[in-house]
């Protein structure tokens, strides 16, 4: 059963159309990834299934209880929601013990509660302290910790490692992913960090144009996404021109067996536009190497891997080729390789 669904969502702000009859499921223990540009209408969202907004249209359903359909609505402290906003929104005068026990009853912050949510988070020596004496990556787990204080059906985050350093904003969201994983909380994500999406969600939902445009795993929407757009938006995305025949797909880069579109029309015949993933490009500096001759115009060394860009003349469009690597490739700005491609691909028709 769904814990969370959404059903023909409409939200307008004036004149202007945010929501458009949006679709979604999440399903119970299951962390989703809301993902999309800015005013794409990702908290909007957030907030409707919070209740801190009415919707004009549609409905929207909690563990199976109707909470909003335009006419009838459950007010936010009916449905048992943990909210987590983009700052943390402490209580700057209140200690780390007194903001998690907010939201509980005064028999209730005299348990062990508290003290048992913030040894969870990892926060066990710190009760006494004030925001003000904490890190940022220790106040988005107060804020955390007092979400869950209430035990919520849900638990809603609204790009809550935006603000943080981006060394800091990994780990602590994969602190925060494994603390939500050990409550087996149901929980939704509002993030325009695709990499955040993609690298801790179970699902994600790719908003646009007031819908969600495409809906399913991280894997399912980085390999198969459903159109040209989604493919850019998703990660880097080599375009390169190519014939689709039968069950291959021919490219300057090589040929390649064709992979559907996931969710898009069927494989295309003829002229096509093929996407290729940087990590399936594999470069040569061998002389007499197959593949397309290039340059190498840039590179950035990241320890665990290498994104290299390359200038192939043959290519369409300038020829711009992003690689990614593991370790470093030992190759110097400016030195000549061969450009190759492995693995499938995924093709859609060409147009103009």
């Amino acid at each position: 059963m769904s814990e969370v669904s959404v059903s023909d969502l409409h939200k307008a702000f004036g004149e202007t159309a945010v929501l458009r009859g949006l679709e979604l499921e999440a399903e119970a223990g299951s962390l989703t990834a809301i993902l999309g540009p800015s005013g794409s209408g990702k908290t909007t969202l957030l907030r409707l299934i919070a209740g801190l907004e009415r919707a004009d249209r549609g409905k929207i359903s909690l563990a199976g209880q109707l909470v909003d359909d335009g006419h009838n609505y459950v007010r936010p402290e009916g449905r048992r929601i943990g909210y987590v906003p983009q700052d943390g929104s402490l209580f700057p005068h209140l200690t780390v013990e007194q903001n998690v026990g907010f939201g509980l009853s005064r028999q209730a912050r005299r348990g062990d509660r508290v003290t048992s949510l913030l040894k969870m988070v990892g926060l066990g020596r710190m009760e006494r302290r004030y925001p003000h004496q904490l890190s940022g990556g220790q106040q988005q787990r107060v804020a955390l910790a007092r979400a869950l204080a209430i035990d919520p059906q849900l638990v809603l985050l609204d790009e809550p490692f935006s603000a943080l350093d981006p060394s800091l904003r990994v780990a602590v969201r994969e602190e925060v992913r494994a603390i939500l994983a050990q409550t087996g909380m149901t929980t939704i994500l509002v993030t325009h960090d695709q990499e955040e999406a993609l690298s801790i969600a179970d699902q994600v939902a790719v908003l646009r144009d007031g819908v969600v445009a495409q809906f399913g795993t991280p894997h399912q929407l980085y390999h198969d996404p459903i159109d040209l757009e989604m493919a850019r938006f998703l990660g880097d995305a080599n375009l390169v021109d190519g014939v689709v025949e039968g069950a291959m797909v021919t490219t300057a880069l090589g040929s390649l067996a064709l992979r559907p579109a996931g969710n898009g029309p069927g494989a295309p015949t003829g002229p096509a536009v093929v996407l290729l993933r940087p990590e399936q490009i594999v470069l040569s500096s061998d002389q007499g190497a197959a593949g397309v001759p290039g340059r190498i115009v840039r590179s950035e060394f990241y320890g665990h891997d290498s994104i290299v860009d390359v200038v192939c003349d043959q290519l369409r469009l300038g020829g711009h080729i992003r690689v990614r690597v593991q370790g470093t490739t030992g190759l110097k700005e400016g030195a000549h390789v061969a450009v190759s491609a492995k693995g499938d691909a995924q093709a859609w028709p060409k147009t103009a």
